[in-house]
C-alpha cells in the first residue's frame, strides 16, 4: 500500500500539530522534511524513539519540532509510522503537510490509518468503530462504554457466542455429510440450549446498546407545549445560558431553537418550539407547523405544563400526540398552586417531573428522572456495548436466524435445514467483527471517520 500522510490534530490553532505518515517508506519520506540535530536519521532509529531538529521543505526551514518513529507492527497501523510535531499555527502546519507530500507521501482519506490498522490485524472492526466513540464522547460514560468496547470486550462476547454456534454447525455438518460413518448423532437438546443461550446473549447485547444509547449517542429531545408555559425558559436552564428569548407575551418563540445539551450522563439534542395553539398570525402559524412536524421526528417529547393554569384544549391534544410515546411530562411553576390534579396527566404520561423552571436546582430533578425514563440509571458502561447501530443489527439478525432455527427445531424439521440458520447467524457475527464483511460495508464504516484518524 501506497505511504499516506495526514494532519491528525484538529484544524485550528494550537501549542502543537502533529502530521502522520504510515505505509512503505514512511520513515524515508519524513527524513526528506526533518533534520534531528543528531544528524541521526530518522530511518535509523529504533521504535518508540523520538528526535529534536528542524523541519524543511526543500532548503526552506518551517519549523524546529520534534519526530517519533514507530516500526511495524507496533504501530496504530501495523506500519512503519512517523509523526512529526511542529508548532500549532495554521499555516506551518498546512506547510509542513504540503512538504511531506512533496516528498513523496499521498493524501490520507478519511478513517483511512484507522481502516489501515484494521485490515494489518492490529484491531477488528467493532473496536474500530469503537474509536470514532471514544472521539466523540461527550461524558463519563460514554468515554467509558467506547474504551470498554476499544479493549475488545465486544469482540470478546461475540467470539465467544460464534464459538459455540460453530461447533454446533461443525458437529451438523459431519452428521449431515457422512451418514454411513459411525459418526455421533446430533442431540435435540443440546442443540437447543446451545441456540436459546446464544440468542439470549444476543438479547442481552442489544438491551444493553438501546438503553445505553443515550449515554454513547445521545438522544434527539423536543420541548413542546401551549404558549407561555416555560418552555424557553427550560431550554435556557437545560443548556445553562440565555438560548431562548423569555418574555410574558405568549407566541414569542417562532422559529425552532436548537442546541446539544448534557444532562447529568445524557446527551440531548434539544430542540425549542413554538407553541402549540391555533392562530392567524401566517409567521407563527409556520413555527406551529415546524414545531409538530419536528415531534413527530424526536424521539424524546418533553411535554410542558404550567401548574398554575387549568389544562385546556390545546394541553389535551398535546397529551394525546405523547401517549405511547418516549415521553416526560414536565410541570412548570412548581412554586405556584396548582390549579388541576396530576392523575389527569399521568392517563397519557407515566413520567411526570415538578419543577421551576427558573430554580437551578430543577436541572437535578429532571437529570434523575431522565436517566430512569431512558433507562440510563442501570447502564453498565464497563460491560461489552456494542459500538452503533450497524452492530445492533447484525446482533438482531443474527437473533432471527436463531429463532427461525430454533423453531425448526422444535418444529421437526430436518437438522441440515437448522444448520442453515445456524451459519446465517454465524454469517452476521463474522460480519460484525470483520472476520467476514463486504468492501462495501468497511468503506462505509471508515467514511464516518475524519481524515487523520
Amino acid at each position: 500500500m501506497s505511504c499516506i500522510a495526514a494532519v491528525c490534530t484538529p484544524n485550528a490553532s494550537g501549542g502543537v500539530a502533529i502530521v502522520r505518515i504510515s505505509g512503505e517508506g514512511a520513515l524515508e519520506i519524513a527524513d526528506r522534511v526533518f533534520a534531528a540535530v543528531s544528524a541521526k536519521p530518522l530511518s535509523s532509529m529504533k521504535g518508540y524513539r523520538a528526535a529534536y531538529g528542524k523541519i524543511h521543505d526543500g532548503d526552506i526551514v518551517l519549523d524546529e519540532g520534534v519526530a517519533i518513529v514507530y516500526r511495524a507492527p507496533h504501530s496504530y497501523t501495523g506500519e512503519d509510522v512517523a509523526e512529526i510535531c511542529c508548532h500549532g499555527g495554521l499555516f506551518v502546519t498546512k506547510r509542513l503537510l504540503r512538504a511531506v507530500l512533496n516528498a513523496g507521501a499521498v493524501p490520507a482519506e478519511a478513517g483511512e490509518f484507522t481502516r489501515r490498522a484494521f485490515l494489518n490485524g492490529r484491531m477488528d472492526l467493532s473496536e474500530a468503530e469503537a474509536v470514532m466513540n471514544v472521539i466523540s464522547a461527550q461524558g463519563e460514560q460514554a468515554l467509558a462504554a467506547a474504551n470498554a468496547t476499544l479493549s475488545g470486550s465486544v469482540s470478546r462476547a461475540i467470539d465467544r457466542i460464534a464459538g459455540s454456534l460453530t461447533t454446533a454447525a461443525a458437529g451438523l455438518a459431519v452428521w449431515t455429510d457422512y451418514p454411513d460413518e459411525d459418526v455421533p448423532s446430533v442431540s435435540d437438546d443440546a442443540l437447543l440450549a446451545t441456540m436459546q443461550t446464544a440468542k439470549a446473549e444476543l438479547e442481552t447485547l442489544i438491551a444493553r446498546y438501546d438503553s445505553g444509547r443515550a449515554v454513547t449517542e445521545g438522544v434527539s429531545a423536543v420541548i413542546c407545549g401551549k404558549p407561555n408555559v416555560g418552555k424557553s425558559t427550560l431550554m435556557n436552564l437545560l443548556s445553562g445560558r440565555q438560548r431562548s428569548i423569555v418574555t410574558s407575551i405568549a407566541g414569542t418563540t417562532r422559529d425552532i431553537i436548537e442546541e446539544t445539551v448534557r444532562v447529568g450522563e445524557i446527551v440531548l439534542r434539544l430542540s425549542d418550539t413554538a407553541g402549540l395553539r391555533a392562530t392567524d398570525d401566517e409567521v407563527e402559524g409556520i413555527g406551529v407547523a415546524m414545531a409538530r412536524e419536528k415531534m413527530q421526528e424526536a424521539a424524546l417529547l418533553l411535554a410542558v405544563f404550567d401548574s398554575s393554569v387549568p389544562l385546556n384544549e390545546e394541553d389535551y391534544a398535546l397529551l394525546e400526540q405523547c401517549k405511547n410515546r418516549t415521553a416526560v411530562a414536565i410541570i412548570n411553576k412548581s412554586d405556584l398552586e396548582s390549579a388541576f390534579k396530576i392523575a389527569e396527566i399521568e392517563k397519557y404520561i407515566p413520567y411526570t417531573c415538578f419543577i421551576s423552571a427558573k430554580n437551578p436546582e430543577s436541572a437535578q430533578i429532571f437529570a434523575n428522572l431522565l436517566a430512569k425514563v431512558l433507562g440510563t440509571n442501570a447502564f453498565d458502561a464497563n460491560g461489552e456495548v456494542l459500538a452503533g447501530e450497524r452492530q445492533r443489527q447484525c446482533c438482531a439478525n443474527a437473533v432471527g436466524h436463531l429463532e427461525q432455527g430454533i423453531f425448526a427445531l422444535q418444529s421437526g424439521e430436518t437438522l441440515d435445514a437448522v444448520g442453515v440458520c445456524i451459519d446465517c447467524a454465524l454469517g452476521e457475527l463474522f460480519a460484525l467483527t470483520g472476520k467476514k464483511v463486504s468492501e462495501a460495508v468497511v468503506s462505509e464504516v471508515f467514511a464516518k471517520f475524519c481524515v487523520g484518524k
